[in-house]
């Protein structure tokens, strides 16, 4: 279910802290659970990402088809495979009890974050011509919008919006809190729950190294979080703030929602005529 709106103070929070996504009242698990923001429906999706992706590379077989490379995959790799570094987290920090518990703030090293392309290593010819043609979906797909002023506003905004949260009194105090508790446990007092994620070593892939300590610590992190409902009080905080800043900018959000309708309009006629 997808909601429109959200009461604000203590109804956000009793609202957030009643979702669950395992079934069991009060136990947040995953972002999700805490249900959406006001600034969701203006903001690009995993959906939009996908579909894009999918569009985009019809697009560059077809111009790649076009200047003679014949078969060109639609998911191709790179003459040289990137070295990429990849770092994973809510916007809350670490939520889930059992991947605490197994991986601390990392993650199972088995599970791939960003799969390799499926598609043959592009030669060394086809490369040449690659970014003219990834340059030209771009073109395509982003005809009618005016990138600069409109395009993903939401999440040009968020960067500000996000620093008025930080500010806001009540999840400060609801840091303070959190922070307390883990020191209770022994642990370092972090000032607040980025800090305690972003702590621990990782290596060229992004991952942890799931020490005894590092485990240690991201499960009271997710116990306070729960027994002091952060996660919570830090929605409902940005609920608050993206509401406000929805307001003040109300023509900006506006355009920037109807630029990404042209882009996702966009995306379903390249994947109609081409997919």
């Amino acid at each position: 279910m997808r909601w429109r709106g959200w009461r604000l103070g203590a109804v956000a929070v009793l609202a957030a802290i009643c979702v669950s996504g395992s079934g069991h009242p009060g136990i947040i698990g995953t972002a999700s659970d805490l249900g959406p923001l006001p600034a969701d429906r203006y903001a690009y999706t995993p959906q939009d990402n996908q579909r894009s992706q999918r569009a985009t590379a019809l697009l560059v077989r077809q111009c790649m088809e076009g200047r003679g490379h014949q078969g060109f995959p639609l998911d191709p790799r790179y003459p040289t495979d990137p070295i990429v570094a990849t770092a994973v987290s809510t916007d809350y920090g670490i939520l889930d009890l059992a991947a605490a518990r197994r991986w601390g703030y990392g993650w199972d090293p088995a599970t791939l974050i960003a799969p390799r392309p499926e598609g043959r290593r592009m030669t060394g010819t086809e490369y040449a011509d690659f970014p003219d043609c990834n340059a030209e979906a771009s073109r395509r797909l982003l005809r009618g919008i005016d990138v600069k002023r409109d395009w993903l506003y939401a999440m040009i905004r968020a960067a500000e919006v996000d620093k008025a949260v930080g500010r806001d009194p009540r999840l400060r105090a609801a840091w303070d809190l959190w922070s307390r508790c883990m020191a209770e446990q022994g642990l370092p007092r972090y000032p607040d729950p980025v800090a305690a994620y972003t702590a621990w070593q990782r290596g060229s892939d992004g991952n942890t190294r799931h020490t005894q300590r590092e485990r240690a610590t991201a499960v009271a992190d997710v116990t306070c979080k729960r027994r002091h409902h952060t996660a919570e009080i830090w929605h409902a905080a940005r609920a608050r703030q993206q509401t406000v800043d929805i307001a003040r900018h109300r023509d900006r959000y506006a355009a920037g929602l109807r630029a990404l309708r042209t882009y996702r309009a966009a995306v379903t006629q390249v994947l109609r005529e081409l997919g």
